[in-house]
């Protein structure tokens, strides 16, 4: 039952979405009304906003940090590789679908980042460099974000993690695939929006 709590709670912290609540600090557009409708960090940014999506893929990040922190250190079965790996997917799910938000999420990307965090630290940088460096490159988040969800098993492996938690690493990476299936296409057809390009209309 205890178990179960933590997974339930884990799903709703991962409900809350820091895209629609710093857009309403800032004053800002729904997320989902520009750029790739997505409720995330990058296109925070492209309503030219810094630190409106520096807040975004902090909070972001944050909730899944803090959801596995909590199955490692409160959960009374004590550090249950199992239980912390249902908690960060359930945390991870309800970002994707969230139940504030009708089920509509975002694409999983910074809270990704979070858990990969919390689970192992050099787990999550090695996935963040992967990330900075293909970003740098290519000045495409969207790829940049597929390339590191497709690395994170691996480095888990090389890291000799928990055994337990490569099911959830791979259905991670397989559902952010998913979620980015329409910047893939647009990747193939060369017209994925690159990083720091704005909306129409909106100014620094």
């Amino acid at each position: 039952m205890m178990s179960l709590f933590f997974v339930l709670c884990a799903y709703l912290i991962g409900s809350i979405s820091f895209a629609l609540v710093t857009s309403k600090l800032f004053a800002l557009p729904d997320p989902r009304t520009y750029g790739s409708q997505n409720p995330g960090a990058t296109n925070v940014l492209r309503s030219g906003n810094k630190w409106a999506a520096l807040l975004t893929l902090t909070g972001d990040a944050a909730k899944g940090w803090v959801a596995v922190w909590l199955a490692q250190n409160l959960a009374l079965t004590g550090s249950n590789p199992l239980l912390i790996a249902a908690v960060a997917f359930a945390v991870f799910i309800g970002h994707l679908f969230p139940i504030f938000m009708h089920f509509r999420g975002g694409k999983g990307v910074a809270t990704a980042l979070g858990i990969l965090m919390a689970l192992n630290i050099w787990l999550g940088l090695a996935a963040l460099m992967t990330w900075v460096l293909v970003a740098l490159i290519s000045r495409l988040s969207s790829l940049a974000a597929l390339l590191a969800a497709l690395s994170a098993p691996i480095y888990a492996i090389g890291l000799a993690m928990p055994s337990e938690y490569l099911p959830m690493l791979v259905g991670m990476s397989l559902l952010l695939i998913w979620r980015h299936k329409s910047n893939i296409r647009n990747i193939m057809a060369g017209k994925e929006a690159r990083l720091m390009q704005k909306i129409p209309g909106q100014s620094e």
